[in-house]
């Protein structure tokens, strides 16, 4: 079978410095994983293969001289250019033959070993050793009696600050999850056990909705934190709005209000989501819309109550957020207009190569909509991406105001949430498509 992969995305991770690593989508044997590369990794696999494949005239993007090697208009850029290179690596079936081509996109490794190779990744952390076998309180969720050789380890299937995440079989059960592997010396180095157990409460309640990833349970070991999630294998939505450009206004409604409900049942909880894009949107093997990531989720907030931390991708970010005012619940409704404008329009509402204007665009210019985009697309989009958060669609009765909105008068919403609405696509899923973000 032809291997395919995409260069899809593209994210800044920091250890002692930060470096852009980007994501790529395979396809090989029947099975589909994610895996993540740098630019340098790049560069040694091209260097081997012109000189074995000198007809391929392979061309690697390159290095920025001057300026800011982190701006969003040059990781694009390159993105693409890598993906470019990937197409043309790949237009030679011999070029599976190198091993450093089967190494690069994982064609051959077995996960046996895997979560004991995760150490050397940590190498440059440094804390005495009794640190990292304090056992870490996971309250509830955890099963003492649960060990990692319960599971057969599967495929890397995202990596983030604190580990990676695997997916995973139960060996009694036969089940598939999801299995999230965190380093114990790299939470307690950073001081970060309470933020872990937070996004642990988040995970744990979400398992009452639909549409939301959910923690099953949780178990550790002297260096580790295992959280087992819901296994979701329809890929990410950016995935397939990065394939198809712009969704048909039913599909886009569709999932709009998957997420509308999702969001709507945080709230209910007290947490603001905070962080919502493509990136962090799965569909399901049916075609149904799973929030994941939940590390930048604020709990304990009421209805009106405000927080005032920084945080989110820059594409999403709302007014207040960067004026750097107390901000509520509704900044997930200013997301959901983005993403929204997104599924429509292939770019966020108020896009820039540069962060700088793309800043001043959310601050002070108006949206820009398509001719032929519908009256009501038009209208919720304008009411949800209102720069004064008081006046927002949301601003007063949360999800139920932006339900009641003509924009999804043809959703039922009790159909919905109990999925028997058929979605409007089908990923057509084989066996291990799966992307999740840390």
């Amino acid at each position: 079978m032809a291997l395919v992969a995409n260069v899809v995305s593209s994210e800044v991770w920091e250890q002692n410095k930060k470096y852009t690593v980007y994501k790529i989508v395979v396809k090989y044997d029947d099975q589909n994983w994610t895996i993540h590369r740098r630019y340098n990794e790049f560069s040694k696999l091209c260097d081997g293969l012109k000189k074995l494949f000198p007809h391929l005239h392979l061309k690697l993007p390159g290095k920025k001289l001057f300026g800011n090697n982190f701006s969003t208009d040059f990781i694009r850029s390159r993105r693409q250019g890598l993906d470019n290179l990937v197409q043309r690596m790949l237009s030679d079936s011999q070029v599976l033959n190198v091993p450093d081509v089967r190494s690069f996109f994982q064609l051959d490794r077995s996960l046996k070993n895997s979560i004991d190779d995760d150490d050397e990744h940590d190498e440059t952390m440094t804390i005495t050793s009794n640190s990292s076998e304090k056992m870490i309180n996971l309250g509830p969720s955890e099963k003492q009696h649960v060990k990692p050789s319960d599971f057969e380890f599967l495929r890397t299937i995202g990596k983030g600050s604190f580990g990676k995440v695997y997916s995973a079989r139960h060996k009694k059960e036969d089940t598939i999850y999801a299995i999230k592997v965190l380093n114990k010396k790299m939470i307690l180095k950073r001081n970060e056990k309470n933020h872990i157990m937070s996004e642990r409460n988040v995970l744990l309640k979400n398992l009452n909705h639909p549409f939301l990833v959910g923690l099953y349970y949780s178990f550790q070991t002297k260096d580790k934190l295992y959280f087992v999630l819901d296994y979701v294998n329809g890929g990410e939505l950016f995935f397939h709005l990065s394939k198809e450009r712009v969704f048909t206004e039913p599909r886009a409604r569709f999932y709009a209000a998957e997420i509308t409900s999702a969001i709507g049942y945080l709230h209910s909880q007290g947490i603001i989501y905070r962080d919502l894009k493509p990136e962090n949107i799965l569909l399901d093997s049916d075609g149904h819309i799973i929030l994941t990531d939940f590390g930048l989720c604020k709990e304990g907030l009421r209805e009106r109550e405000t927080t005032n931390t920084f945080c989110g991708t820059p594409e999403y970010l709302a007014p207040e957020v960067l004026r750097k005012e107390a901000y509520d619940r509704c900044v997930d409704w200013w997301c959901l207009g983005a993403v929204l404008f997104e599924m429509l329009n292939s770019l966020p509402p108020f896009y820039s190569r540069d962060n700088a204007e793309m800043y001043d665009n959310i601050l002070h210019k108006p949206v820009r909509f398509r001719a032929n985009m519908s009256s009501a697309a038009r209208n919720i989009l304008e009411s949800l991406l209102q720069k004064d958060k008081r006046k927002r669609l949301g601003a007063i009765d949360d999800a139920d105001e932006i339900k009641r909105h003509e924009f999804f008068k043809p959703i039922n919403w009790q159909d919905l949430e109990a999925k028997s609405i058929p979605p409007p696509f089908n990923p057509n899923v084989v066996r291990f498509f799966f992307s999740v973000v840390h």
